[in-house]
């Protein structure tokens, strides 16, 4: 994918990725120059107010004690009592819901659309911050409006020693080793681990574009709950029929041990199956279920579509809008075929329209073109629009 020659100071996507990720900080002067804020202030506070949005306000001052969190949803009142300094108020996803944050998250495309995790936008009056801190994963943080100061150490963070009885997680022997002080279009990249803690300096607006990095721990765990689904829980261990009195009655016998392994070796058939079920678990929406609409007329935004109205909708001159590319991917099968993944769900196509719907392109008439005549292929996109990994938008 061609990248904006800004993006990455004039480095390319490869010399980016073997140089910097996952190995070094890097700040880049003007990453986005004549940056426009991609949401307000107010839109943040509006969307912090929604059932469905993942939100929270971290107070250091003015709150009922130090370093104070509030979880959303959130009133238009609990904005109102806020102090005039040294509080954040963070929201997840805010590319899910608004356009303009989705294209900026689109910048990073040269990587895989299961690692892009979501956009987090931050906003902070005067002293604004969450502390001193780690992450878990890569990030990419795009100064849109006023001013941030970030202070950073360059050696990652094995074993985190934290400031006890707080909301949040500080580290309490963080000690910066580079200090810059962000304006509008800037960026910092930083890898996992890399100590950072970023201040404003003056009303404040960040996008903090994160990478979902599963844990061993997570990997495990969700492939044996997707294994106890399929498990019969009536089927038991049973002894062979010729079953013989064993000449050391402690001994775990040979017979016993193989027909415990073949239990638990069952559960991994073959490559193909851990495939299918990483394609499904790594697509699966990271904050709870995607946003399903009510159902409402065609024309209403944020409707359910037939698909007959999904086409007249895009003949009529609308386009899809992918929504959360971590819950698009796709496995190649044999031949043309592939295996498409949205939100958790498996959904076989041909492998030109699975590229299609998990790329770079916008998804509209004329680049969906005559596949919109296959019946069941609009049938998946009308899915896709209902589960929420693709929007209808005018």
């Amino acid at each position: 994918m061609k990248v904006s020659p800004t993006l990455l100071g004039g480095r390319t996507p490869e010399a980016f990725l073997k140089e910097y990720w996952q190995k070094k900080p890097l700040l880049i002067r003007g990453a986005f120059p004549g940056i426009v804020a991609p949401v307000t202030p107010e839109d943040l506070a509006g969307l912090a107010c929604e059932e469905e949005v993942e939100a929270r306000l971290v107070l250091e001052k003015g709150g009922a004690y130090p370093w104070e969190v509030r979880y959303g949803p959130f009133d238009v009142e609990d904005f109102e009592d806020l102090p005039p300094k040294h509080w954040t108020l963070l929201v997840q996803e805010v590319d899910r819901h608004v356009a303009a944050v989705a294209e900026l998250r689109d910048h990073f495309r040269f990587l895989p659309n299961w690692r892009i995790d979501d956009v987090m936008v931050s906003y902070a009056p005067e002293g604004g911050g969450v502390g001193a801190h780690v992450d878990n994963y890569d990030v990419f943080l795009v100064q849109a409006k006023g001013r941030r100061r970030w202070r950073i150490h360059h050696t990652p963070v094995e074993e985190e020693i934290l400031v006890p009885d707080l909301d949040v997680r500080i580290l309490a022997d963080f000690e910066p080793d580079a200090e810059w002080v962000l304006e509008p279009g800037d960026m910092l990249y930083l890898p996992p681990r890399i100590p950072h803690d970023g201040v404003a300096l003056d009303d404040c607006l960040t996008c903090s574009v994160g990478f979902r990095a599963p844990s061993h721990v997570e990997l495990v765990t969700g492939f044996l709950e997707d294994c106890l689904v399929t498990l019969d829980p009536t089927v038991r261990y049973a002894d062979p029929a010729d079953l013989t009195p064993p000449a050391h009655p402690g001994e775990i016998t040979p017979e016993a041990r193989a027909a415990v392994r073949e239990v638990l070796r069952s559960l991994v058939r073959d490559d193909a199956a851990l495939d299918a079920w990483f394609g499904r678990f790594i697509t699966t929406p990271k904050r709870g279920e995607g946003i399903v609409y009510e159902e409402g007329g065609d024309d209403e935004e944020g409707a359910v579509f037939s698909p007959e109205g999904l086409i007249s909708a895009l003949r009529q001159g609308a386009r899809l809008r992918r929504t959360a590319l971590s819950e698009l991917a796709f496995l190649p099968d044999r031949g043309d075929e592939a295996t498409l993944f949205a939100a958790g769900v498996a959904y076989p196509m041909r492998l030109e329209r699975a590229r299609l719907i998990t790329g770079t392109e916008p998804l509209t008439a004329a680049t969906l073109g005559s596949h919109l005549e296959d019946p069941r292929f609009t049938e998946v996109l009308a899915a896709l629009v209902a589960a929420g990994a693709l929007a209808v938008e005018s």
